[in-house]
């Protein structure tokens, strides 16, 4: 890709906060610049279970790939159909900048194939490892290396570009690679790859492995590791600085099984740790999101780089140091990589937390206040909830609300509510009024419209109930909810009151807010 400017690429810098261990430790790696990213989002990634891309989804993903920066774009597997011949000749059509070749088979018409697409790189490959050699080739290692150069020699012949991959490099004997891919190369393979096939290497034996191949081969050495140990991007760092300089990815992490490395992981890494700039790095987010919606492969929420809780904090002490300087729980800013910051409203948060909040979205609170919302906030949270801005703003508002209430003349002691299918809904409710405690029955067609007749019936028969209110704030099946009540006649004399209050359950806070409006009414009378 063409290199971030200087001045970019500063302020990028000025957003990490890494270890300044990882400098002491870490390898350099002189051939920097040579650094290449190959992206197989389009190949391998489709290949995970459950993604089928149609043409218009792999154009619009081939096209949001070349605006990040790519240097190789593994566009699909030209002899798998016609539709992906088509669609790669699509993706041709479209003008990308960077160089996009088909995953290819070491079969002539294979190669064939990819020539018809008007390609002019081809990424050949053949197992190489015993196990797949006798089991799945029935080869011998000779004729897997007569196949492996004639098709190389009937690429180049045809104009094409070829890199070589050892299918399953990582469990296949050093000597016969190192054999095999001398030859290939000495056939016109212009690189060299080494699949970790099933994800079985460790960043140390990576490392060993492209460091004993460089000593026999003149041509850059990619590699394309699996997730299956979960080390992909570990290896790739590790074949980076043992002097690899393709790095085979795709976005998101997808592909096979548990997939490839992580185009991002292996962006931001080679950037925060070695000053090896790739992609651009602001446009991960928003590509990230588009292969997640398009390929309809939902990432972690604990996804590294893009995953929704990457750059989210709740508990109160993390909050309290992001508000002082966001790197003190951040390895680096968001923005950096074109994603948001977002500060959780829950169990976990802290004052700080929740008036930062509301100073964001230009609430005022009184400062009295914060202890009746810290634990208003902890009770609908406690299972998990997250409360998000609009719901933060109508628990402030509820709080408000009751404490604007001030008298407790109506005290709901007990409420019992019954319902089902095929059931009459009733509801039994013991209530104190001014020191006398009553205990009503009452029916109703479903269970807030029995609590709420049960609750008017024990205060005074005469309270009729004139509006009834209920929504949630934000439309989710675990939404908050918010009732308004509107009675007549708490007290005979023909007075309409209004309640309010948000909750989790729809019944009891209605039967909140019918309290309210019976307090409030009562609050009334005492003021006057």
């Amino acid at each position: 890709m063409e290199p971030q400017t200087s001045e970019n690429a500063s302020k990028l810098k000025e957003m990490l906060a890494v270890s300044p261990y990882n400098q002491l430790a870490l390898k350099s790696i002189p051939h920097a610049d040579k650094i290449q990213i190959f992206d197989t989002t389009l190949r391998d990634g489709e290949q995970a279970p459950g993604i089928a891309l149609s043409s218009d989804d792999k154009v619009r993903i081939a096209l949001a790939l070349d605006d990040l920066g790519i240097d190789i774009m593994e566009a699909g597997f030209a002899a798998s159909s016609d539709i992906e011949r088509d669609t790669l000749k699509k993706i041709m059509d479209a003008g990308t900048n960077c160089t996009v070749c088909s995953l290819s088979r070491s079969v002539k018409s294979d190669v064939d194939a990819v020539i018809d697409c008007g390609l002019d790189y081809i990424h050949t490959f053949i197992a190489t490892s015993d196990l797949h050699m006798k089991y799945k080739l029935k080869m011998t290692p000779e004729q897997v290396k007569e196949r492996a150069v004639s098709t190389v020699e009937y690429a180049r012949e045809h104009g094409l570009e070829v890199m070589f991959s050892c299918e399953d490099a990582t469990r296949s004997d050093l000597g016969f690679m190192k054999d095999i891919c001398v030859a290939v190369q000495e056939a016109g393979a212009s690189s060299i790859n080494l699949p970790d096939t099933v994800g079985v290497i460790v960043p140390q034996g990576m490392a060993y492995i492209v460091s004993e191949m460089s000593k026999v081969l003149d041509v850059p050495i990619s590699m394309h590791c699996h997730n299956d140990m979960g080390l992909a991007v570990a290896n790739t760092l590790a074949g980076v600085e043992a002097g690899a300089s393709i790095c085979q990815v795709t976005v998101n992490g997808i592909g096979e099984r548990t997939g490839n490395a992580a185009l991002e992981e292996v962006a931001v890494n080679l950037f925060a740790n070695y000053g090896v700039e790739t992609v651009d790095l602001p446009k991960i987010g928003q590509v990230s999101r588009l292969i997640e919606r398009i390929t309809g492969f939902p990432m972690a929420f604990n996804k590294p780089i893009v995953g929704r809780n990457a750059f989210a904090h709740e508990s109160g002490i993390h909050v309290h140091g992001i508000m002082g300087n966001t790197l003190t729980y951040e390895p680096f800013k968001p923005e950096m990589v074109g994603v948001e910051r977002h500060i959780v409203i829950g169990k976990h948060s802290g004052e700080h937390s929740v008036r930062g909040r509301l100073d964001a979205l230009n609430v005022k609170f009184p400062e009295e206040h914060m202890p009746e919302l810290m634990s208003a906030i902890k009770s609908i949270a406690i299972g998990g909830k997250e409360i998000d801005d609009a719901e933060l703003i109508a628990i402030a508002e509820g709080v408000l609300w009751k404490k604007e209430t001030k008298s407790n003349a109506a005290v709901l002691n007990s409420i019992a509510v019954f319902t089902g299918k095929d059931i009459t809904s009733t509801a039994t409710v013991t209530i104190t009024v001014d020191g006398e405690k009553k205990t009503v029955a009452e029916t109703g067609v479903g269970p807030v419209d029995a609590a709420l007749k049960a609750i008017a019936e024990a205060v005074n028969p005469a309270i009729t109930l004139e509006e009834y209110k209920l929504a949630a704030v934000t439309g989710g099946s675990d939404s908050i909810c918010e009732s308004t009540v509107m009675v007549k006649n708490v007290q005979n004399d023909g007075n309409l009151s209004v309640g309010k209050a948000v909750g989790l359950d729809v019944v009891q806070t209605s039967i909140e807010a019918m309290m309210a409006a019976i307090n409030r009414d009562f609050s009334r009378q005492k003021s006057e």
